[in-house]
């Protein structure tokens, strides 16, 4: 597969992409490369390995701007904790969404939608990948109807504070007025113009 060499060289375009001619370096910022491999690849037993440039006898870091990952699915299924598949409140980030690519509807997953937001909405959008162009539009109009739904409620509760936020207004000026009190003082109380209370006014 030549992994190293393909991952190398896709790491170091997304890195020096990051500049163009005559920039200075220091844009240059620290660039991750995450491959997720469906097949074993490296000789070790761990299913996630993170690579990043060290001294070679006394290991000392020489940077963090390079860091290759490499996570092998089957080493997963074969040594991935699966004791947290009956507790899912112990799985880490990693294994929560690892689990979902291996088995996105397996009984783990399906408790996982409970409490994590991402991946209930991760398995919705790949629900509606899934789907023939015809089932797409049904779910596309349905998933329209709702946000439409959500919409008009929302507009007809801002309308009616609205509503009642002049009502209110009204009165006072409405008060006001029986009180004698100054017009210029209703103005300034109200927030209504001078032509607005003198028409209520005549209408009271």
């Amino acid at each position: 597969y030549n992994m190293i060499q393909r991952t190398l060289y896709y790491w170091s375009k997304m890195y020096s992409e990051q500049i163009q001619n005559r920039d200075n370096y220091s844009k240059l910022e620290r660039t991750v490369c995450i491959n997720i491999l469906n097949f074993k690849y490296l000789k070790n037993d761990k299913y996630h390995n993170a690579y990043r440039l060290k001294e070679i006898t006394s290991n000392e870091e020489l940077t963090d701007l390079q860091e290759i990952h490499f996570i092998e699915l089957p080493k997963f299924n074969e040594i991935g904790n699966k004791e947290y598949i009956e507790n899912v409140e112990k799985m880490d980030a990693l294994e929560k969404w690892l689990e979902f690519l291996v088995e996105p509807e397996s009984n783990t997953v399906r408790q996982l939608e409970l409490s994590n937001e991402e991946i209930k909405l991760a398995k919705s959008e790949l629900y509606r990948l899934s789907m023939d162009s015809k089932e797409r539009e049904q779910y596309n109009m349905r998933e329209k109807a709702i946000y439409d739904r959500i919409s008009a409620l929302e507009n007809a509760e801002a309308k009616g504070k609205l509503e009642g936020k002049i009502e209110g207004t009204l009165e006072v000026a409405k008060k006001l007025l029986l009180a004698d009190v100054d017009i210029n003082i209703i103005i300034s109380s109200t927030g209504l113009t001078k032509e607005e209370i003198i028409k209520i006014k005549k209408d009271y």
